[in-house]
């Protein structure tokens, strides 16, 4: 009986194109739709590795470490200049499923600085915070504001030391006014002292100090006065902060 001979079956050439077109390892140059452009390591057609990515709109770049088409590990993520063109560092850190998330330096565009720690793309943790007008906050962070204990240096010197919530200063405290060489020690609520004892602090060393020193306490039981009005004033233990922020980069 004569031999039959069945057609050679040939795999159809999309298959072998959609092979070619995976994305796994280490590849060049490859545009998106939006034309973003990324260089660097894939895995199963994600970023994943060490790479480089442009934005198209902005111009902005990211140069680090990826996890599943995400940023995750260390890297930068830098903006060009509107005048210059040139390139500056915003953020440089680490990250975590695209957000800035662990110990990091950012730099505003007004030109104040942050180094601490983030958590989902917001100031959370421990951190250093140097305004523009020349003040220091140095302390711990919550959902991008000062929030815990903390304290803020003055351009003139002067400084606060305690307790803060939601970005202001509430809760026992102490604020040294260094250049009138005094200190109120008190409790604070919103910002504003609510109640505490103001007495003489390296008087002798202060720039203006006031005219006369601070007369003694002539009351009976002074302790027990400042301590019944802290108690009506501090809640600093019983209340959660507000939940509000917006990641940056």
């Amino acid at each position: 009986m004569p031999a039959v001979k069945k057609p050679r079956t040939r795999e159809p050439l999309w298959h072998e194109w959609d092979r070619k077109a995976q994305k796994h390892g280490l590849r060049h140059t490859v545009y998106d739709e939006n034309g973003n452009k990324y260089t660097g390591e894939w895995q199963d057609n994600l970023k994943h590795g060490k790479g480089i990515q442009k934005w198209k709109s902005t111009g902005a770049i990211y140069s680090g470490d990826w996890k599943f088409g995400k940023r995750d590990g260390y890297g930068s993520y830098s903006i060009p200049d509107p005048v210059t063109k040139e390139y500056k560092k915003v953020y440089t850190g680490w990250w975590e499923n695209d957000q800035k998330c662990g110990y990091g330096l950012m730099i505003y565009p007004n030109g104040e600085r942050y180094e601490g720690e983030w958590s989902a793309g917001l100031r959370s943790g421990w951190g250093r915070m140097n305004y523009l007008n020349g003040s220091l906050y140095e302390g711990q962070w919550l959902l991008d504001k000062c929030h815990g204990q903390g304290t803020l240096r003055l351009p003139n010197k002067d400084r606060y030391e305690g307790g803060w919530k939601n970005g202001k200063k509430h809760g026992p405290g102490m604020y040294f006014y260094l250049e009138m060489g005094q200190l109120l020690e008190g409790v604070w609520s919103s910002d504003r002292p609510k109640c505490g004892i103001v007495s003489d602090f390296d008087r002798g060393e202060a720039p203006a100090p006031t005219q006369y020193p601070i007369p003694k306490i002539e009351l009976a039981d002074p302790d027990g006065v400042l301590e019944e009005a802290r108690a009506m004033f501090d809640d600093s233990q019983n209340e959660e902060p507000d939940v509000e922020g917006k990641e940056d980069a």
